[in-house]
Parts: C-alpha cells; structure tokens; sequence
C-alpha cells in the first residue's frame, strides 16, 4: 500500500477508535474477545480501504465493516456454541446503594449486558445511536429505512429499560 493509504488509514482510526472500540465490546463476551475482535476489524478495514469509493464518509464506511465483521464473528461462535457446551460461573456481587460511582458502574454493567442480549438487528442498532451517530447515518450503514431506525431506536430503549430495571 502507498503511504496515503496509510496516512488515510491511520487518521480515520485515530478519529474513530473509541467508537469502533465500543461497537466491538457490544459483541464480545469479555475484554479479550473485544480486543481480538477490533483486531479482526482493523484488518478487514485495512484491507477493504483500497476499494473505498468515497459514497459515504470513511466513518460510516468504517462502522459498516466493524458491525459486519461483528456480526459474523458471532455467528461463528454460535456455531461453536452448537458444538461445545460450557459450563458458566455465577457470580453474586453486593453494590453499595451508599456510593454513587460504584452503582453507576453496575448500571453500565447491567446495560451492556441487556444490549448484548438484543438480536443482533436492535443491537447494530442501538449501539450506532449510542455512538451518537444520526438517523440518517444508522440508516446508511444498517441498510434499514430512516423511519424504521427512529422506530426501532424507541422500541429498544424500551426493551433496555426493562431489562435494567429487572436487574436493579
């Protein structure tokens, strides 16, 4: 690759880490697995930034990639799932109703795990609106209609309310 690819590259993860970042940890099960997923996903934008034709921003074609490279990421560990069963842990925390910080860090805890439980189309999503992108950028990046994003946003809001409040 010629260095404005790379120049090009390294500017728009510098830009967009964080959110790439956080797009990834709403798929994986731990920090590992979300670091090994951005991996994967610096690689196949890496790849792919060759073909990019400029039709959106290099931002929202990035979000693209992370969210489809996600979503076949878990669609490999179902069927890893299917052929492996695992026995999980549980284990029982106290939260300190008394110090504010600790309860909000549950509270995170408790979202990002209700937004992993979501099918993965309320997933994509809701953690793209939780990046603050625009309707209308979810809606390029999703494929789903600008209306059906708004509707879908208000539905999974809901969804996460409950599933939190259950939790708490």
């Amino acid at each position: 690759m010629d260095k404005d690819l790379e120049n090009i590259f390294l500017a728009a993860l510098e830009e967009n880490q964080d959110r790439l970042l956080r797009i990834c940890s709403s798929y994986a099960k731990d920090s590992v697995e979300t670091e090994d997923l951005f991996q994967e996903v610096l690689i196949n934008i890496w790849k792919a930034l060759p073909n990019f034709k400029e039709h959106s921003t290099i931002s929202t074609w990035m979000y693209r990639i992370t969210l489809n490279v996600s979503l076949r990421h878990r669609a490999k560990l179902s069927r890893e799932k299917a052929r492996f069963s695992r026995l999980k842990s549980i284990t029982i925390e106290q939260v300190k109703n008394d110090e504010r910080i600790e309860t909000d860090h549950y509270k995170l805890i408790f979202l990002r795990n209700c937004i992993r439980a979501l099918n993965d189309a309320d997933k994509a999503v809701i953690t793209l609106y939780l990046e603050e992108l625009s309707y209308r950028e979810i809606s390029e990046i999703t494929g789903i209609k600008e209306n059906t994003v708004a509707v879908k946003i208000k539905r999974v809001k809901k969804k996460l309310l409950n599933c939190i409040s259950k939790k708490l």
